[in-house]
């Protein structure tokens, strides 16, 4: 099948305008309430009180399937209290260096397993709260019962570097040794064949320079002799079942499933289905969705009719170049050499490219018609959704998740969020990860509002995890275009286990930290976000085409969402500053492209419309792409090119007469002055650069932004009757005060309003055409420009400290262990700077006294800067919490003339603590142990508290 063609049978899913959660509407086939449904009033009233189906879901690890049914009822009850509002049921293998307390394995699909599952069903339907199931355990899935070539497969090299003139000999065996891949998880069965071994010179520059020793392989050994000069001998392995499931649970371990098998597909998950059925009934009775992780393959590309599907698709055959085409891989599949084998002539190794190119096209087709599409069908089959990360290495990052009911990214909590937001490594400080904005504008290509994302993830900073830290990931993850987040994760944990618990993974989301009292107040935030943007549709009117192709062919498909390297190393770069600058962009694939109309300048597909397309980096492509992007520049739409014009095609077979053809479009785009742009680079100050092209060629922004920082971006959503404008600022340390002059289509005869996501309540704005926004640090603001008129107005709290400051504090610490200490500073300071109490974990209380002359002049308290979340009472009176950003208390009536006392409580991190305690071995593994020696963590109040 040709890439383009299945696009076209992804059918667009109209959320139009709902007020219940898109996946409801999925899942029970329901029309779409008619045209005026959604008022503003109702609008608003769905964001001040979201439904569950709104709230945060988290993937609730069944650690070692070691679960009763009294706890996985108390679990859920803990999670329905803490606002979540629906669990991933997720058997996955029982952590290391943790006490099981004795507690048995209920294996996968056993009859044990299933009633523990059905009691699950019934409990949380009772409690209202949504269930989805992996398939499978761990990932990428596979079962102990898998056969032959129902295992995954993967075809590598082993190379030999000779020189010669000498005498040569090896054995099979140790050249299956050579390139034997240090998988993740290798499966100790695995079976290994020898499929071709051939020498090579060192260049190698014709095909007809091969020294074919293939005849050989039967005798065991490889026996030749060298002549002089270098060489490379390659050995072409194929390894059967070479992978096992990556913390597989007990019953659903072994060896990984072959995906480009649709037969072996079917099998595994009919094995599963009919299973559970025959004791739960129905899984549409119980279930939202089944879910599948992202197919992370360790680089498997392997199946019995690989070669022959390959001469049918590609029109020529694979195996006499298949060897060339391969590096040599490890973990994950990834490459970590590159001049593994001979170095190539510029004839020879455009060849290899472009092989290399046709195979990974082949790969992805057959992923998709395999594993894709049965994946789909069989859970349709079952009256459920579909809810996958359909990424991975080898697969269509953008096109993978058109088909998914429920497409899915993922965002990580890193080292580094909060601090930085640098151009050399784009990885830094982002949270999401390089696949949400391929995931998020497939889904707006195909109409769907519910984007789901793993979010969370965290293997660097657990224990040391905030609230302000999760908010700033979770805003980030916003901005990439999830509309709801699955938190990563909650670990299945008996209270009696011994301390910290049982932990598969972070975030540390437990009822033992510190923060568990609080987490509440962040899922409440998440929800109404959520209930509010999938009621509409993200804008975009730019599309970002990505050089995936290029990279196919030059470096082979990577690990995706974590590759060995960005292609180019700015790409990401490109629609942030598009973004930071007040504009918006999807990211597009080429069959998108040919599929496409342009009507009156503009490239429509689906729901969207884009006047203006950015090309980053793109050499190569389709000539159908070529020449639709020919026809959109003599419409009036535009073409930037950055660093290079497209000049070449894709793939092998007549390559040269479709590169001509590639040229040709390209030089009549180019006869249109001022359409097809072709711009430089810049090796810095990305955002200035973009902000220049705006004033240059005339773009016009939605929103002007006076001061666009690599911190603070936005996103616009439109509903029926509103435009919604979010901008955030993911800084943890500084403000980023900007005013914004939304375009007329966002504000004509509408009023803005600043909407609260915190506690749902919604104030007017003076004047809708320049706003004035005081971003403080981890700051996040919700424009809402609507018809209503009535309300109160918005009034700022002042930012600056007040000149009253309070001294002389007695402080109190109470730790997690139970025990109390006090004593007394005269300004509070960090407890990380303090010998004394630098490992502490638990809640610090701050008392003093301060004077008031007139009452009526004293309207803040202001906290310098709190690490962790702090509470503040006024002569005894509870004055509220604060979890993120500036720590501003309105001081209302608490205060009085003459004497007043104060009383503030921070509540800490754990991880300070955790290094601490030298004999648990879970405490080392994730705070003192190789990658995750975590630094010392600022903790409790620091500086001056003022009152204003």
């Amino acid at each position: 099948m040709k890439r383009r063609t299945f696009l076209k049978k992804g059918a667009v899913v109209t959320a139009g305008t709902a007020l219940i959660p898109a996946w409801q509407l999925l899942a029970r086939n329901t029309t779409v309430p008619p045209e005026g449904a959604a008022t503003t009033d109702n609008l608003y009233k769905l964001f001040k009180d979201p439904s569950a189906g709104y709230r945060p879901f988290v993937r609730w690890w069944w650690n070692g399937d070691k679960v009763k049914k009294e706890e996985l009822s108390r679990e859920l009850w803990l999670l329905k209290e803490a606002g979540i509002g629906g669990v991933e049921i997720n058997p996955i293998k029982f952590p290391g260096r943790t006490d099981d307390m004795d507690i048995p394995s209920l294996p996968w699909l056993s009859d044990e397993w299933m009633d523990a599952l059905q009691h699950t069903f019934s409990e949380a339907k009772s409690l209202g709260l949504t269930c989805d199931l992996i398939v499978g355990s761990g990932w990428p899935f596979g079962a102990e019962y898998l056969e032959g070539e129902e295992r995954a497969q993967i075809v590598l090299i082993g190379t030999r570097r000779l020189e010669g003139k000498i005498d040569f000999e090896a054995s099979l065996f140790d050249l299956m040794k050579e390139a034997d891949p240090a998988v993740t998880s290798p499966y100790a069965r695995r079976k290994m064949e020898v499929l071709s071994v051939q020498l090579v010179p060192d260049p190698f520059n014709r095909m007809d320079q091969i020294r074919d020793l293939t005849p050989q392989i039967k005798t065991g050994y490889i026996s030749t002799t060298i002549p002089r000069g270098n060489w490379i001998l390659y050995a072409l392995v194929k390894i059967e079942g070479f992978l096992e499931v990556i913390n597989g649970a007990p019953g659903a371990n072994g060896p990984v499933l072959n995906h480009y098998d649709k037969a072996a597909v079917s099998k595994y998950l009919n094995h599963m289905s009919d299973a559970i059925r025959k004791k739960t009934g129905p899984l549409s009775t119980h279930i939202r969705a089944l879910f599948t992780d992202s197919m992370e393959l360790e680089g498997a590309n392997w199946t019995g009719d690989m070669a022959a599907e390959f001469k049918k698709r590609r029109g020529y055959d694979l195996l006499p170049y298949l060897a060339f085409t391969q590096f040599k891989v490890g973990s994950m599949g990834n490459v970590f050499n590159y001049s593994y084998g001979a170095d190539m002539g510029p004839e020879m190794k455009n060849m290899i490219q472009r092989v290399r190119y046709d195979f990974d096209l082949t790969k992805a087709e057959l992923v998709k018609e395999r594993f894709i599409d049965t994946f789909v069908q069989w859970c349709r089959s079952n009256g459920v959704k579909s809810r996958a990360q359909a990424y991975g290495r080898g697969y269509f990052p953008l096109e993978g998740s058109f088909e998914m009911d429920i497409p899915e990214c993922e965002t990580w909590i890193k080292a580094g969020i909060g601090k930085e937001m640098g151009e050399a490594d784009p990885r830094v400080g982002r949270g999401y990860t390089m696949v949400n904005k391929y995931v998020s504008s497939a889904a707006h290509l195909k109409g769907r509002r519910l984007i789901s994302c793993e979010e969370l993830t965290n293997t660097d900073v657990v224990f040391n995890e905030t609230l302000e830290l999760m908010k700033i990931t979770g805003d980030l993850s916003t901005i990439s275009g999830v509309t709801h987040p699955v938190f990563h994760g909650f670990n299945y944990s008996p209270p009696d286990a011994p301390f910290p618990g049982w932990i598969r993974y972070g975030c540390y989301l437990n009822e033992k930290n510190n923060l568990w009292p609080y987490f509440r107040h962040f899922t409440d935030y998440k929800a109404r976000i959520s209930a509010l943007l999938q009621q509409g549709d993200q804008f975009a009117d730019m599309a970002v085409l990505t050089p995936l192709a290029d990279m196919w062919s030059q470096y082979g498909a990577q690990n995706e969402p974590f590759p060995s390297f960005f292609y180019p190393n700015h790409l990401s770069l490109i629609w942030e500053v598009i973004h930071q600058n007040g504009h918006a962009c999807d990211y597009i694939a080429e069959p998108v492209i040919v599929d496409a109309e342009i009507k009156e300048g503009k490239l429509c597909y689906g729901p969207r419309t884009y006047h203006t397309l950015f090309l980053i980096q793109v050499e190569s492509m389709e000539p159908a792409t070529a020449r639709k992007l020919q026809a959109f520049v003599e419409n009036g739409g535009r073409v930037f090119c950055l660093d290079t014009l497209p000049s070449k095609s894709l793939g092998w077979k007549d390559y040269k007469q479709r590169d001509g053809e590639v040229q040709a479009a390209v030089e009549k785009m180019m006869q249109q002055p001022g359409r097809l742009v072709l711009l430089k680079k810049p090796e810095k100050e990305f955002i200035k650069w973009y902000k220049d092209i705006q004033a240059k060629y005339n773009i016009t922004p939605y929103v002007q932004i006076s001061q666009p920082d690599p911190f603070v971006t936005q996103v616009r959503y439109q509903m029926k009757d509103a435009e919604v404008l979010l901008f955030i600022n993911s800084s943890l340390d500084n403000a980023h005060p900007i005013e914004i002059v939304p375009a007329e289509s966002i504000v004509a005869g509408r009023q803005a309003w600043i909407w609260n996501a915190e506690n749902g309540e919604r104030y007017k704005l003076e004047d809708p055409r320049r706003i004035s926004l005081d971003l403080g640090p981890a700051d996040a603001v919700i424009l809402v420009f609507d018809n209503n008129k009535k309300g109160q107005p918005w009034k700022p709290k002042p930012v600056a400290a007040g000149e009253l400051a309070i001294e002389d504090w007695a402080v109190e610490f109470c730790h997690l262990d139970g025990s109390v200490k006090k004593t007394n500073m005269k300004v509070p300071k960090d407890l990380k700077d303090i010998p004394e109490w630098v490992s502490f974990t638990g809640t610090v209380t701050y008392r003093s006294q301060f004077q008031v002359a007139d009452k009526t002049k004293i309207g803040f308290l202001h906290l310098e800067k709190v690490y962790g979340i702090s509470m503040l009472s006024v002569n005894g009176k509870p004055l509220g919490l604060q979890w993120y950003g500036r720590h501003i208390y309105p001081l209302g009536g608490a205060v009085q003339n003459g004497l007043n006392t104060v009383e503030i409580k921070v509540v800490t991190t754990m991880g300070n603590y955790m290094k601490t305690l030298k004999d648990n071995g879970i405490a080392q593994y994730w705070t003192n142990e190789k990658r995750k020696d975590q630094p010392i963590q600022s903790m409790g109040l620091a500086g001056a508290v003022t009152i204003s």
